[in-house]
């Protein structure tokens, strides 16, 4: 009978450690990458809140045929919200330029609810990336991934601040996908931002998400949340179609802001051009009218220094095809390049093709070429 007594303990206790194990390899694997890469790097994500002005044009009779004449501008407030994340321990905090644009007072709250006034350290318009400090230190920055080496299909996880939720818990929430797609170009929108080589992403993003982390699973920062298509002029919500700066962008562009405050996009190059009409192209005697003619090349300039010369025909910029100082402008813009940027130039000389590479320097004076 006892030895009985003695095997029933013993399985009881068997059986009690066997379900003690179970429940500790049941939690064990709750905790994936994901879990884990959003555990990493939550600390770092920060919610933005931020009092803006803005400009309305505004009809007096509210009539379409007065209005014409006697509209005025109204200067308004506003309140907009959106997600940061910090890069350095010393409070620098990167962000989109749109979330904090024109900002009268921006108020940064750290997950836990410490609330902060921050400074705008710098805008860039064109990236659509800004930089954002508050003063403090110790401050838990994430770590930033390599976003040329991103893979079609790997785990996405977005970080943020959706419909301001990060005011309830003080805390971000996290939506999971995958990439999407590399390399997406959308060219110059809506003011004056210029989306190139964004990462796509079916990660959920919605109003409020702007500006905070897209990480990969390995809790790395891969790129800058930004904007989402909704598939519709009434919806706002995600429908699985959202886009981030890459983060090998933003770093290149969140240095600048943090040595100067901005990025010098404001160039020159001494060479002065014209569109290619009959008369040029018959005096000249061009093969074609495509592309545009130099008319003069400054003394001492990033023009004279490539080689360029009057009579010289430019028909591509960085491989596209341009017929006006416009087109020109255009392809610089887009491809978001700034003072001490080369580009390639495809022209024609004398009947023969060559490429020339032509820095973009700092403007010294006035200057009406490109």
């Amino acid at each position: 009978m006892k030895n009985t007594i003695l095997v029933l303990i013993l399985l009881y206790i068997q059986t009690d450690i066997s379900r003690a194990d179970l429940v500790d390899d049941l939690h064990y694997s709750r905790q994936t990458a994901i879990t884990q890469a959003i555990e990493k790097v939550s600390n770092s994500v920060v919610g933005i809140n931020v009092t803006q002005l803005k400009e309305q044009q505004v009809n007096p009779f509210f009539d379409p045929f007065w209005g014409s004449f006697l509209p005025y501008t109204r200067i308004f407030k506003v309140d907009n919200m959106g997600t940061g994340v910090l890069v350095s321990p010393d409070g620098y905090i990167v962000t989109n330029a749109h979330v904090v644009d024109n900002a009268l007072e921006v108020v940064v709250t750290l997950p836990g609810g410490k609330s902060y006034d921050a400074q705008v350290v710098g805008v860039d318009n064109p990236s659509d990336i800004a930089l954002v400090k508050i003063e403090d230190d110790n401050l838990p920055d994430a770590q930033l991934g390599d976003s040329d080496k991103l893979i079609v299909g790997e785990w996405a996880i977005a970080l943020g601040n959706p419909l301001g939720l990060f005011d309830v818990n003080h805390k971000p929430t996290a939506t999971a996908g995958i990439i999407s797609g590399t390399n997406m170009d959308f060219g110059v929108k809506e003011a004056g931002h210029v989306y190139q080589d964004m990462v796509q992403t079916d990660a959920s993003i919605n109003p409020g998400n702007s500006g905070g982390p897209l990480i990969n699973a390995l809790g790395e920062v891969i790129g800058i949340s930004t904007f989402i298509m909704t598939g519709s002029n009434y919806s706002s919500g995600s429908i699985g179609i959202g886009f981030a700066i890459p983060i090998n962008r933003v770093k290149e562009v969140a240095e600048d802001l943090k040595k100067y405050g901005k990025v010098e996009r404001d160039y020159t190059t001494g060479v002065h051009i014209q569109a290619i009409d009959p008369k040029l192209q018959n005096y000249f005697r061009l093969p074609t009218s495509e592309g545009v003619i130099i008319t003069d090349v400054e003394k001492r300039s990033s023009g004279e220094k490539a080689g360029l010369k009057v009579g010289d025909v430019i028909m591509e910029v960085d491989g596209k095809k341009i017929n006006s100082a416009k087109d020109i402008s255009r392809v610089i813009d887009e491809g978001l390049h700034k003072v001490g940027d080369v580009v390639s130039l495809k022209i024609i000389r004398e009947n023969n093709s060559m490429e020339l590479q032509l820095t973009l320097e700092e403007p010294k004076s006035q200057w009406w070429g490109f």
